[in-house]
């Protein structure tokens, strides 16, 4: 079948790669003409030197790839959804089914991804809403190693669907949920945490600070998924725990290796802006400071790092105020 993703980044042509193999012609669209001209003439993965399948093709026209399928597959970053969503109800003439693969929540609003969807899409063309999840680096999975996902909606019958096109037995497992709420929440807020343990990281601090920063981050992973109403369960699951591991602790991961250059002094602005591909975690920082502020919530990692990546204080002093809170009794639930 044909399927559509919007956007070429190393994600987007990553998964298409795993459509393809499972049978599928897939059409991206992507801003970027060397993106395009380097997956249709070179059949190369526009970041990684590796071949993909030549039923991969490429289009700077949005509205090509719309028409293409019945299924879009959102993968631009977060800052650009609402944009790019826009633009494509402007064209937009039959039902789609919506499935978002990126991960990030909207600061201005704590809107997540479903809820932009709602927001830029004239109902009538929504042929439902599926999000797809969890712990995995484009690195691995374009070399076909192992990964686990989870796809989420309230429908039954599309989270299924997704899984089959996606699953195969060679090396990609697709779980269900019907917890949209707590795996959109948990992919985007997991980046925070992972700033934090890349700060941490270059401090210098070691890795008893670092796990023990995980550890804590977790449970305030947790704490925004329950109170925006999703399942905790959720939050230790593949898309919460899961992609907290992957994200927090290698070098493959964007949102680790920016925090690992502000902890070694760089300035937040230059840090993120070397990082070639989007970084989700300095605006997953900002909304989950909004989110604890809307909820009235206990969030004293997030909301420090928050106060680092604003500029309003010290990564050094930052961490002795961490340090010097209140004892108390370790509570995961």
């Amino acid at each position: 079948m044909n399927i559509s993703i919007i956007g070429g980044g190393a994600w987007g042509t990553t998964l298409a790669q795993a459509l393809s193999d499972n049978g599928n012609d897939v059409l991206i669209r992507d801003i970027n003409p060397n993106f395009v001209k380097k997956i249709n003439e070179e059949h190369l993965h526009p970041f990684f030197d590796v071949v993909i399948p030549k039923n991969i093709k490429a289009t700077l026209n949005l509205k090509d790839a719309v028409s293409y399928s019945d299924v879009l597959i959102l993968c631009v970053p977060t800052k650009a959804m609402r944009s790019v969503l826009h633009e494509i109800n402007t064209i937009i003439n039959t039902k789609k089914l919506f499935v978002n693969v990126s991960k990030g929540i909207e600061p201005e609003t704590s809107y997540r991804v479903s809820q932009i969807v709602n927001d830029e899409i004239n109902a009538e063309y929504i042929d439902g809403y599926v999000c797809l999840s969890g712990p995995s680096h484009a690195e691995e999975l374009i070399l076909r190693k192992v990964t686990f996902l989870v796809a989420a909606s309230e429908s039954k019958e599309k989270r299924e669907y997704i899984q089959r096109i996606f699953s195969n037995d060679k090396y990609l497992r697709v779980y269900t949920s019907n917890d949209v709420i707590g795996v959109e929440t948990g992919g985007a807020i997991k980046n925070a945490i992972a700033i934090v343990s890349g700060i941490a990281s270059g401090m210098g601090l070691g890795e008893n600070a670092r796990a023990g920063l995980i550890s804590r981050g977790i449970k305030e992973i947790a704490t925004i998924v329950v109170s925006l109403g999703g399942k905790m369960e959720t939050a230790y699951g593949l898309s919460g725990i899961g992609d907290l591991i992957v994200t927090a602790s290698s070098m493959n991961s964007r949102n680790f290796q920016c925090g690992l250059k502000i902890g070694k002094g760089e300035s937040i602005k230059d840090a993120e802006e070397s990082i070639v591909q989007s970084v989700e975690g300095i605006r997953a920082i900002k909304a989950g400071y909004e989110i604890g502020i809307k909820y009235n919530i206990e969030l004293p990692i997030i909301n420090m790092a928050y106060l680092v990546v604003t500029n309003q204080i010290d990564v050094k002093d930052g961490l002795q105020k961490l340090l010097a809170r209140d004892l108390k009794e370790e509570k995961y639930c």
